[in-house]
């Protein structure tokens, strides 16, 4: 029986980083931002259902794909259009990922990690069999946030607030890893995490 795991975490709280190392120690990673931008690529079913809800003008001229920016203003300003645009997109991501999953366990993967991160807010965690939360505390989390996407304080801070916060994530996890400190650490815990749950790739 494969082991699904729910990967999971906050904005710049490291869970892309766990995630590599996973990947580079063999693991199957199915990843749902990727999904997401792979349902709404040119005639995917989800992106014709788009364009039939939204109209051929949030389409790019030069290459028909959905322009982001005039999608977002209209569902920016609208409760029901996010919806809609949700009642699409969410159903589409979570069966392109389920696919995957079956296609890994029948290529005999032992673990498949599901790097999903609204997994609580979305309540996705019956997809998966334990969730693992990378966690940092919310000065280092505001720290990396400025740093990476060179954002002041006060937007930083709105971004973050913004989300489910990291604590109580962490508070439902099965597993949390620590990403306060150097990288070798956080190393450290996935190794141990890894060998406690024999989880094999």
């Amino acid at each position: 029986m494969a082991s699904i795991i729910g990967l999971t975490g906050g904005i710049a709280s490291g869970k892309s980083t766990v995630s590599k190392m996973l990947n580079e120690k063999g693991y199957t990673i199915i990843d749902a931002d990727l999904a997401a931008r792979m349902v709404v690529e040119v005639d995917q079913p989800a992106y014709l259902a788009i364009v039939e809800e939204f109209g051929e003008h949030i389409l790019h001229d030069h290459d028909s794909t959905i322009n982001r920016e005039k999608l977002g203003q209209i569902i920016f300003n609208s409760e029901e259009k996010r919806k809609k645009l949700n009642g699409i997109v969410h159903p589409a991501v979570r069966s392109m990922m389920l696919s995957h999953k079956d296609e890994a366990i029948l290529a005999g993967k032992n673990t498949i990690f599901m790097d999903i991160p609204l997994l609580f807010e979305s309540n996705l965690t019956w997809m998966v069999d334990r969730t693992v939360v990378v966690y940092v505390n919310e000065e280092t989390q505001l720290s990396r946030l400025m740093e990476r996407n060179h954002f002041n304080r006060e937007d930083a801070s709105s971004r973050i607030a913004s989300q489910f916060p990291l604590k109580d994530k962490a508070s439902l996890a099965d597993a949390i890893i620590d990403n306060n400190g150097p990288l070798h650490e956080t190393q450290e815990q996935l190794d141990v995490l890894l060998v406690e749950w024999d989880l094999k790739p």
